[in-house]
């Protein structure tokens, strides 16, 4: 069993968690990718059938993005002391770039458990759902910029999984610092009193949750000029606290989250900016002359195209 710092409590009301297995998320995923191949074959041109296969196959991509999230945490896993060790080498360069000590901001809101069991909350259930509701807001509503936000989610989160290969255990799993396990405190972990369960605790380095929160908060402000945009970067300010408080990260998990967003960003971009390929002449010429256009080009003979009526050079008189 790995060793979690500070005492456990079952006082509180274990609060309902709307994290998804990789299984489960795999299973949503061929389910959505099967639907949008129906939706494609059997309705054929239909507009609504065009937006239901388009919209079930980027939510495909979507569920399969977070089940190989979930899957390569588990396959992070080599040895627990190897990932500890990691975590503090993570720690020694947080003191070194003198950054913020995360025990201290964590020592902040341990006195007050309604606030401790909101961040608990926070962290287990709105990392998914806000995010989708994101990707079909601008699905839904621009989806001209759609194609660029998916793009730079899915380079974003693919440099994170290779990152993740590499074992890091999240700071609650350190003695000796004085971090505590809030989730396990008052019964609201994911993960279970074994230190297993839903995802897997050794892939903390770099922050998921805090990539897609700022990505969520860079699209929308970039995307709408509602003064309800702020909301998203106060989703993505909580969710950097909550993972603090929390001791599920250090700073550094998302300082390296956000740098490889930046990346996806750039590479969607980039991807955005290759022109379309230009029709060929081939089915230029099998689409035929425009309505209303006559299909035979005019030829020039003497000066005057043929069929065409000579001009009157007589005057009368």
């Amino acid at each position: 069993m790995v060793p979690v710092a500070g005492p456990r409590q079952t006082d509180g009301v274990r609060l309902p968690s709307l994290w998804v297995t990789w299984r489960a998320a795999a299973v949503v995923a061929v389910t959505l990718a099967a639907l949008g191949v129906v939706a494609r074959r059997r309705g054929g041109e239909g507009r609504v059938a065009t937006f239901v296969a388009a919209f079930a196959s980027e939510a495909a991509v979507v569920f399969a993005l977070f089940a190989m999230w979930q899957l390569a945490a588990t396959l992070s896993i080599t040895r627990v002391t190897g990932a500890i060790a990691h975590a503090r080498t993570v720690w020694h360069i947080e003191r070194w770039l003198h950054l913020p000590s995360e025990v201290t901001v964590q020592s902040w809101f341990l006195p007050h458990p309604t606030l401790v069991r909101l961040a608990n909350l926070y962290y287990a259930s709105l990392h998914f759902p806000v995010t989708i509701a994101f990707l079909v807001w601008v699905f839904v509503r621009r989806r001209d910029r759609y194609p660029r936000v998916r793009n730079a989610l899915a380079v974003a989160t693919g440099a994170c999984l290779l990152v993740q290969m590499i074992p890091v255990a999240p700071p609650r799993m350190l003695d000796g610092l004085g971090f505590v396990d809030t989730a396990l405190r008052y019964g609201q972990s994911v993960y279970g009193s074994t230190g297993r369960g839903i995802a897997d605790q050794l892939s903390a380095m770099p922050s998921v949750h805090v990539a897609w929160a700022v990505l969520v908060a860079v699209g929308v402000c970039a995307l709408t000029r509602s003064r309800w945009r702020w909301l998203a970067v106060v989703h993505a300010a909580l969710t950097v606290l909550v993972v603090v408080v929390t001791a599920n990260h250090f700073w550094l998990d998302g300082i390296v989250a956000v740098a490889l967003l930046g990346l996806g960003w750039l590479v969607a971009t980039a991807i955005d900016r290759v022109p379309a390929r230009r029709p060929s002449l081939a089915l230029a010429v099998q689409s035929g002359p425009e309505p209303g256009t006559n299909s035979l080009t005019p030829v020039s003979v003497g000066g005057r195209a043929v069929g065409e009526q000579p001009e009157r050079t007589d005057v009368p008189a």
